[in-house]
Formats: structure tokens, sequence, C-alpha cells
């Protein structure tokens, strides 16, 4: 009869131990700098998805909490080096001079069919296999890379050849575009994403280019009329997610195990699956809104793909120079594309 009793309160007392653990402050809440609005996929889908995945793998030991404007798109790396943030993203072509390598995946191909996630996987494969040896995200952890939807020429009025396009102030936002956007002979102007809207639309530009989710995640739909649009795009933006050293040593080792477990190439798929989600809602609503989208020509796809062939060879020139094999790297990442999910 004590016997039970004493049973009865050993297993009850162990009832409540198990709930208080349940119940317990994470160890460790990983501060995410994020510099798009709310309702851009990165802060809607990205963000929860990875932190769920997080503290499943760490058992509740490790949360994250979403931080907004701590600072302009352009300064996130420094964010995070700093250790102000402990992860964030970055648009490689804000650091247009510390970041080469990266461009690779935003040479266009001028084919359909690609998808951001299968595009975002090959990047993180060759990534891991060739370009991490040139060592351009230094003094930060990479736990993704991905790219966005095929980036397109959004403007005001409507646009379907070069002489259309010619002397035009369009929005660039650095890296492979930029120097696509020369070679339209428009005239490029760099605004962070953040600001196209308002520059829009108090005629600082006449335009932009970026992939079609912009249109409703950053609203430019109500600024602009027109998309002209490229297979495969004019470039592919290229992004990656990162974390503060310091911050993933400050977890044991069971736990950085775990946190890298729901990263990497797992990681890179949902940025570019979201991506392509992203791309495809906004694509019918603004169909639905009146927005008209125009398939570039033929004749138009072949002087635009002539001005960008320099592209490649040049990139293979900075790889040479960051002691990374660029052809070799370039037809793996492309081997990746052929292979599919």
């Amino acid at each position: 009869m004590i016997k039970s009793k004493i049973t009865r309160l050993a297993s009850t007392g162990l009832l409540a131990l198990a709930a208080m653990s349940a119940n317990a402050a994470p160890e460790k809440v990983l501060k995410i700098s994020s510099w798009a609005s709310p309702n851009h996929g990165i802060n809607k889908v990205v963000w929860p998805t990875w932190g769920e995945w997080v503290e499943e793998a760490t058992e509740g030991r490790v949360t994250v909490k979403i931080e907004y404007d701590l600072a302009p798109p352009q300064s996130q790396i420094d964010v995070v080096t700093d250790g102000i943030g402990d992860v964030t993203w970055i648009f490689h072509g804000h650091k247009a001079g510390r970041f080469k390598l990266t461009q690779m995946p935003e040479i266009p191909t001028f084919k359909e069919g690609v998808s951001s996630e299968l595009a975002s996987k090959a990047y993180w494969n060759t990534y891991e296999k060739y370009l991490k040896n040139g060592k351009e995200h230094r003094g930060v952890e990479v736990l993704a890379l991905g790219v966005h939807g095929p980036g397109q020429l959004i403007t005001k009025e409507k646009v379907t050849s070069l002489g259309d396009a010619k002397g035009k102030k369009i929005r660039v936002g650095g890296g492979v575009i930029s120097t696509i956007a020369k070679e339209m002979e428009v005239t490029p102007v760099f605004i962070p994403t953040p600001k196209v809207y308002e520059s829009i639309s108090q005629g600082v530009v006449e335009g932009t280019y970026l992939p079609v989710e912009s249109l409703s995640s950053f609203r430019l739909a109500e600024v602009t009329n027109n998309t002209l649009m490229f297979p495969g795009g004019l470039y592919r933006g290229s992004f990656a997610i990162v974390m503060n050293r310091d911050a993933l040593r400050g977890v044991s080792k069971e736990d950085q195990a775990a946190i890298m477990a729901v990263s990497g190439e797992k990681l890179s798929r949902l940025f570019g699956k979201m991506m392509d989600d992203y791309d495809k809602a906004a694509y019918d609503k603004a169909v639905a809104n009146g927005h008209t989208f125009t398939n570039a020509s033929p004749e138009l796809i072949s002087e635009v793909k002539a001005k960008s062939q320099s592209l490649i060879d040049n990139w293979y020139k900075t790889a040479k120079k960051r002691k990374v094999d660029g052809p070799t790297a370039f037809e793996y990442y492309n081997e990746q594309l052929t292979k599919g999910l």
C-alpha cells in the first residue's frame, strides 16, 4: 500500500517534470534580420518553416525570432558578421566587389522550364563542390543558397524592342543584371528593392529588372502596367542565407549538427520553391487585374543573348583569379539542372 502510494507520487513527479521540460524556455533564440516586407515569401514561408525545422531538430532547445529593419539590405551581411543579428539573407549583388563567384547562377540561359527550386538546389551543390573554395563568404556560416525566379523587365510603358528600352531609366540591383542593362543601353539606376515602389511612383525610374513575384511582394503592380518576358529570364538574382559563426558555436555540437542538417540543400530548395510559388501567384493576380505580359520576340531574344555571351568568359576569368576551376564548376552546375529534383 505504502509502496503503491510512493510509486504513484513518483510517477506524478516525473510527469510534472516532463511537462515543465516541454514548456521550458529555449536555450537559444536565433535573431533573424529580415529586410523585406512582412508579406514577402521569405518572411511568410521560409523563416517560419525553417524555424519549425530547427525547433524540432533541436527538441525545442533552439528557436527563431524575426526582426525587421535592423539595417538596409546592402548592410545585412555586416549585421550578422558584427553579431547584431544571428541569421539573415543577403543579395550578393549588393556587395558586387566582394561577391563574384556568386554571379554564376545569375547568367541567363534563355531556357524555359528551370524552376527556382531546381536552380537553387544545383547552386548549393555547386557551391559545396567548387565555389566555397573561393572563400567569398568569409566570417559567416553559409546555411543555404538560392535564386529568385526569372528576372524580367517591368515598366510603366510597354517595351517590345531594344529601341523602346534605350535610354530609359531602369532600376538595377547589382550583379549580372547591371552588365546586361548596359548592353541593352538603358540608363541603369541602383536602388535597393524595398525602395523600388517609391522610385517608380515618383518618376525617379521608369521601370525595374525584377522577378514577377515582386509585382505582389513589393506591390509593383500598383505602379507599373507592363512586363517584358524572356524565357528563363534575363537573370536570376543570387542570394545566401548566412549565420553568425559565434551564434552557431554558442549551442551544443549536437544542436549545431541539427541546425546544419535542416539547412544546406533542404533550405536552398525551400527558398527556391517559395520563389516559384510566389511568381505564379503574382502572375495570376496581375493578369486578373489587367497587367500586360508581353513575350519577347525571337529577334529580341537573339539580340540580348548575343550581347550577354561575354558574361560566361568573364566569369571564368574571375573564377581563375579566385582559384576556382570555372569551366568545370559551370559545367557541373548545368549538369545538375538537367538531373532535375
